[in-house]
């Protein structure tokens, strides 16, 4: 049966217009409505067809979010696919990308990748791509990986944090861009490289509790070095690259020059750079910790400028959870210590929030956040030529949602497993009202989600005939 839905607001083509968007059973857009007549001919035509009308809201193509730590198997009690899938759906996200860290074993082969997925089968409310890893030593599982639907790789020029993903050096990088040149795969970084005392001032007197020694112990000069590395490297290959989560505003001039000079390279960007700033982060509250580390108000600033100005091409959550006792959140002598505490932060559930919140005063547009957080994500992913627009014979992953309702982040409405994150208590704008996948209503009003119907994303290729190194 086919579906019709209605609203005075949905966004085609960079405007907003008055109209419907028509739904095949397949779960594809079949027409895009502009006028009453075309809307009450249908309707007459078709009485055995639904029709959900949306009123007043915004219907904007369905969010995408490249870069969620989903930790399932192995770290389960971090995040599970179940719990964050319906975060996002609540948020209005339709599809997301898993990382390959932090669960056990991370996507590192073909049998890790498999691991994952059969865990994933049937739990997943979104959509659900997955990337690869790129460890030291598994340089000959990167193609059979390509080839079995990984969207790219991402790899560590730092100590991850966890044991079973270590990270690679200048050497390994190399290796790896020669194995993927020609495939349409893309390696991601971890852009930061530990310079010698780490750059930085902290000794063993400062105190672990307050901010600014964890800040002071990896400052700008550890994403510079690395984006230096990145740089050089992405100039004598023809592959795409990509930084992830860019903290720094002063990395920024050296990838400029590389685009320039014809490096196949993007960046993005997570809400906490855009949304916090290090001057308010209290001591003691480890849920501000995550690596590279919130910077200065005025870093921040240069972040929205660098957006603005199309330096940064997407901005993502790096939803990257974990339970109150890694996080040093629950009572005992290591309490609150920012050197110890695991680094991550969860916010897949209000990305569209807390970007919208400060679009008005950054003078940017609806527009602007399609192109931020749907239509670029789509592109890095590759799933562009069927999601992140509403548009005849695209996938009708749709988002509604009100751009002037304001709430208050409170624990009651977070979907995602463990709770802790710096904006509880924060009052954002930007409502979501229904999530659709594929023509399917997967959450609405707040409170309802249907039973799992996310697809996994496995971009599967023919296998290369010759391996050029």
């Amino acid at each position: 049966m086919d579906t019709l839905f209605v609203s005075k607001r949905i966004f085609v083509d960079g405007e907003l217009i008055e109209g419907a968007i028509l739904v095949s059973d397949q779960g594809k857009i079949t027409d895009i409505f502009t006028k009453p007549g075309q809307v009450n001919s249908w309707i007459y035509q078709n009485g055995s067809g639904e029709i959900v009308d949306y009123g007043n809201l915004i219907i904007m193509p369905g969010l995408v979010d490249s870069h969620v730590h989903i930790n399932e198997p192995g770290r389960s009690e971090w995040e599970g696919f179940a719990t964050a899938t319906k975060a996002a759906a609540a948020g209005g996200f339709t599809t997301i990308a898993d990382m390959p860290l932090n669960s056990i074993p991370p996507t590192t082969t073909v049998e890790n990748l498999k691991a994952k997925t059969s865990v994933a089968h049937g739990k997943v409310l979104v959509d659900v791509a997955f990337w690869g890893g790129l460890i030291p030593g598994n340089a000959s599982s990167l193609l059979p990986l390509v080839q079995n639907g990984v969207i790219g790789f991402k790899c560590f020029l730092c100590p991850s944090g966890v044991p079973e993903f270590p990270h690679v050096d200048e050497e390994q990088v190399e290796e790896a861009l020669k194995i993927l040149e020609g495939t349409q795969s893309l390696l991601a970084f971890h852009a930061e490289v530990e310079c010698p005392s780490h750059g930085s001032t902290v000794n063993e007197a400062d105190n672990p509790r307050k901010y600014t020694t964890y800040l002071n112990s990896r400052p700008s000069e550890m994403e510079i070095k690395a984006i230096d590395m990145v740089t050089r490297l992405t100039a004598k290959y023809n592959v795409r690259t990509h930084i992830v989560h860019l903290s720094s505003a002063q990395s920024l001039p050296m990838i400029n020059v590389a685009r320039m000079n014809g490096a196949r390279l993007t960046v993005e960007t997570c809400h906490h750079y855009l949304t916090l700033s290090a001057e308010e982060v209290p001591d003691a509250h480890t849920e501000y910790k995550c690596a590279p580390p919130i910077r200065s108000a005025e870093n921040r600033q240069k972040l929205w400028d660098a957006i603005r100005s199309g330096e940064i091409d997407m901005v993502v959550s790096d939803h990257s959870p974990s339970t109150p006792g890694i996080k040093l959140l629950t009572y005992g002598k290591t309490r609150g210590d920012f050197m110890r505490a695991w680094g991550g932060i969860s916010s897949v559930q209000f990305g569209l929030s807390l970007f919208w919140t400060h679009c008005q005063s950054e003078g940017f547009t609806l527009a602007d956040v399609h192109r931020l957080l749907c239509q670029e994500p789509a592109k890095l992913l590759g799933i562009d030529g069927y999601k992140g627009r509403i548009a005849i014979g695209y996938d009708a992953d749709l988002c509604v949602w009100d751009p002037d309702a304001s709430f208050s982040i409170t624990s009651d409405i977070i979907h995602f497993q463990n709770k802790a994150n710096p904006y509880m208590g924060r009052v954002v704008r930007g409502k979501v009202h229904a999530t659709i996948l594929r023509g399917q209503v997967v959450f609405q009003d707040g409170e309802r989600f249907t039973n799992p119907m996310g697809k996994l994303i496995l971009k599967k290729t023919a296998k290369r005939a010759v391996q050029f190194q």
